[in-house]
């Protein structure tokens, strides 16, 4: 590897582009509630671009694209449940949720959420949510970190090992210095990268094999069944893709830009911004991984790596079609895709470790200074926990998404959505979601019941759960007169 490769020095320069970044937020962190939700001062544009950055992680660029390759137009039905899942999450939950987790002791976290709207004093709530958070998004972690080190490895020639601490290294640093702040900004400039990586490839390959009808004639030549969305699959199948739509509503890295918005005015002006970001984004993805079929069908001399791994194939055709700096920049979008979701589930999970755990049980008195450098100390620990469960270089990154995902949509989702629409929901209706939902999750997958995805079945039975052991209590004074006041709150200003 020459120092002089331009991939390799686009790549370097976009790094400390972003640690900078990084460096200029740490000096607008001055407490907790900064590094963790950047004091509730985004804007639109940036509360829209960082919540789908942090959403698309390597599975945009590398996941899905392969998916599209190896199966055709089959797999885009997980595009479209996404965009309809996004748009209602937007819709019903962001507002919301802004306004409920100030008027709910102005929660920083969703397990401080959670422990305040529903006034638990147990603080069991509390815990087994952000032992959750854990959980997942420790698996989460892992497939972003899986995915930026298959990038090294074949960007760069390096031997997996090498090439997991190189990709880790650089999120780990500007989430480390400049917290949520730090982590939102960049997503805005990662987002932007994205976007044009995802419009421009497709039109490149396009071109490549001829123009629209050549490319057509070719992946039909391929296999006719490519342009059939129904090829391969049933009515369980459909379903299990459009259900990735349902996990939106749990996803607390994707939560905490809503909790982060600067106000409710903002939230509908995001909306319009992040929805047409992610279908442009989603329509561009779907193209590289079709008419890649075309690409490697006209190319089969270069079509090694892709037949190895089909998840190369946007890397393979950036550095096949571009110039080499031009390849740098989409390639530095992968880069971005990852650092983007890989930075804010780090964020997360120590916000949930400070916060939930060591302010609320250990230092209830501990100083503001303390917080945030434990709050460091704790993105340093998921890290290295993440680093450890992404060792094994067989591991694939849609695989690892659609599990942590799934945790996510069934433990959180129902009782994110519930909470914000119904005053009737009580402590024991929200504990008993976040359990049935997880536990259900994890059962289905381990036993791959009916082939259907596991977030289909957990987030229906952890509302059911919600609903009856709700309707068996009821919620206190307080809870009702917060959520009226909330409601009307929102009314007043969306």
């Amino acid at each position: 590897m020459s120092v002089s490769n331009p991939t390799l020095i686009t790549f370097v320069i976009y790094i400390a582009a972003m640690v900078l970044i990084g460096f200029m937020a740490y000096r607008s962190t001055n407490n907790l509630s900064d590094y963790i939700l950047g004091g509730r001062s985004l804007g639109s544009v940036v509360t829209a671009l960082s919540a789908g950055a942090s959403d698309m992680s390597g599975w945009l660029l590398m996941g899905l694209p392969g998916a599209i390759y190896m199966s055709g137009l089959s797999e885009s039905w997980i595009a479209i449940g996404l965009i309809v899942g996004a748009y209602l999450n937007w819709l019903f939950v962001a507002g919301r949720l802004r306004v409920q987790t100030e008027h709910n002791g102005d929660a920083l976290t969703l397990p401080d959420y959670f422990s305040s709207r529903f006034e638990d004093k147990s603080g069991l709530l509390r815990i087994i949510s952000a032992v959750v958070i854990l959980v997942f998004f420790t698996i989460y972690c892992a497939s972003g970190i899986v995915a930026g080190a298959r990038l090294f490895e074949s960007t760069f020639g390096m031997s997996y090992e090498t090439a997991l601490w190189a990709g880790a290294a650089a999120t780990i640093a500007y989430t480390f210095v400049g917290g949520f702040l730090a982590v939102s900004w960049t997503d805005t400039v990662q987002a932007t990268l994205m976007i044009f990586a995802l419009i421009l490839t497709p039109i490149i390959v396009l071109l490549a094999t001829g123009g629209v009808d050549t490319t057509f004639l070719a992946i039909e030549a391929k296999n006719p069944d490519n342009f059939n969305m129904l090829k391969n699959t049933t009515f369980i199948g459909i379903i299990s893709l459009m259900g990735w739509g349902l996990g939106y509503f749990g996803q607390p890295h994707i939560l905490a830009r809503f909790m982060a918005a600067d106000s409710v005015k903002s939230i509908a002006k995001a909306r319009r911004i992040s929805m047409t970001w992610m279908i442009l984004c989603l329509g561009g993805t779907v193209a590289v991984g079709f008419f890649g079929i075309a690409y490697f069908s006209a190319h089969p001399e270069v079509a090694g790596p892709v037949t190895e791994n089909h998840e190369r194939v946007f890397i393979e055709l950036a550095k096949l079609l571009f110039n080499p700096w031009i390849a740098g920049v989409l390639l530095s979008a992968i880069l971005a895709a990852v650092m983007s979701t890989l930075s804010c589930q780090l964020l997360v999970c120590s916000s949930a470790l400070t916060e939930d755990f060591y302010k609320t049980f250990l230092r209830k008195n501990a100083s503001q200074l303390e917080l945030v450098w434990v709050g460091r100390a704790m993105v340093l620990l998921v890290a290295l926990i993440a680093i450890a469960m992404a060792a094994n270089p067989d591991n694939r990154v849609l695989g690892l998404v659609s599990y942590a995902w799934a945790g996510f949509g069934a433990a959180f989702g129902p009782v994110v959505l519930i909470s914000v629409i119904w005053k009737g929901m009580t402590r024991n209706g929200a504990l008993a979601g976040i359990l049935v939902g997880a536990i259900t999750v994890i059962v289905w997958k381990h036993f791959s019941l009916l082939g259907l995805y596991e977030i289909i079945p957990g987030f229906i039975f952890a509302s059911l759960a919600i609903y009856f052991v709700s309707k068996l209590g009821a919620p206190t004074a307080g809870m009702v007169e917060r959520f009226n006041a909330a409601e009307k709150d929102y009314n007043l200003n969306k």
